[in-house]
């Protein structure tokens, strides 16, 4: 008869397998430059899963407004773009002259003087980067193929969505072979990462929504021009902590800053408002279940972007909180058991 000692002792080989597995899945994620498709993939199911409402035909239902909320962000990507190409030179072309002269005040060497030396910089940039990659066209193969395998991530989550043997919500008893038991830690492992991403992504967008609308109301309030586009950068920053509150924060007293000093004045004092606010929301919706220290986040920032860019960084937050939901998961031996084990 099996005790409970002998059925840790057999579990204890797949448990390690699956912590090995999914350490390999975030390698070659980052390896292979799969990044964003993972991020993709993970949205896309925490999206049906919340679209998925009602105990008869939810599923369906939750894929008919899934398609359509991709179609309406699709619509809005295209004309945010569209709005960017058009209004970004004029943007440029009224923050410069403010930035550079604050910049000459403070005696910081900038590497453009006006609009049309700031092309030049962003093109000698930008010629750099290709020649890094190998050429203008294998960085266009390059964008081509994360559109593609961002498909293929909505695709993988609706056919996780479909699945009925896939189920991250609860816990299925596995049977007693070392195949099942295999498969269950495996699966173990990713409820817990997702659950992870729920908690971190799932309060970052609800918080970089409230900061968009603030943000908005405050822009249309102080007259700033171009609000449509700075709104859009808001919320997309806002979903990459810490940093990208600084990079949003930027632009928009920059472009304040070319209306008058005054309204980059009030315009910064706005946002360090919000940015306080934000800590209070952090704290109001995320609760206790995540207290990741600073240093280690920007750390987690810093190699999340080396290794995978911008979805390295949404995913930093996400990869420190489960690894703490796992650790503290995990008994701790005590000093019996060690000594136990040394004999």
């Amino acid at each position: 008869m099996l005790t409970l000692d002998s059925t840790k002792q057999r579990a204890t080989g797949p448990r390690r397998f699956s912590y090995a597995f999914i350490a390999a899945v975030f390698v070659l994620a980052g390896w292979l430059h799969l990044g964003g498709p993972f991020v993709v993939t993970l949205f896309a199911f925490l999206a049906l899963t919340k679209l998925c409402f009602l105990k008869r035909g939810g599923k369906a239902l939750a894929l008919v407004l899934f398609f359509l909320f991709i179609a309406a962000a699709v619509y809005a990507f295209a004309y945010f773009i569209h709005l960017a190409v058009r209004q970004l030179p004029d943007i440029a072309d009224r923050a410069i002259p403010s930035i550079i002269d604050w910049a000459q005040n403070h005696q910081i060497e900038l590497p453009f003087t006006d609009y049309d030396s700031l092309k030049t910089a962003g093109a000698e940039m930008i010629r750099k980067q290709a020649s890094y990659l190998g050429g203008a066209a294998r960085f266009a193969r390059g964008a081509t193929e994360q559109f593609i395998f961002a498909v293929a991530g909505c695709a993988v989550a609706i056919g996780l969505f479909l699945n009925p043997r896939f189920e991250l919500g609860g816990r299925a008893a596995a049977p007693g072979n070392l195949y099942s038991l295999t498969c269950s830690e495996i699966e173990e492992r990713f409820r817990t990462f997702y659950q992870s991403f729920t908690t971190v992504m799932g309060a970052q967008v609800v918080i970089a929504a409230i900061n968009t609308v603030l943000t908005a109301i405050g822009l249309i309030a102080m007259g700033i021009p171009y609000v449509p586009v700075l709104v859009g950068l808001t919320f997309f920053w806002g979903l990459v902590p810490i940093v990208g509150n600084l990079i949003s924060g930027t632009i928009i007293v920059g472009m304040a800053l070319s209306v008058s000093p005054l309204k980059a004045l009030i315009a910064l004092g706005f946002l360090l408002f919000i940015h306080k606010l934000e800590y209070f929301l952090n704290t109001r919706i995320v609760g206790q279940r995540i207290r990741t220290p600073f240093w280690l986040t920007m750390v987690g920032l810093v190699l999340g972007e080396r290794l995978m860019g911008v979805p390295g960084m949404i995913l930093a937050p996400v990869i420190l909180n489960y690894l703490k939901l796992e650790a503290s998961n995990l008994p701790a031996r005590t000093e019996n058991e060690e000594e136990a084990s040394g004999e």
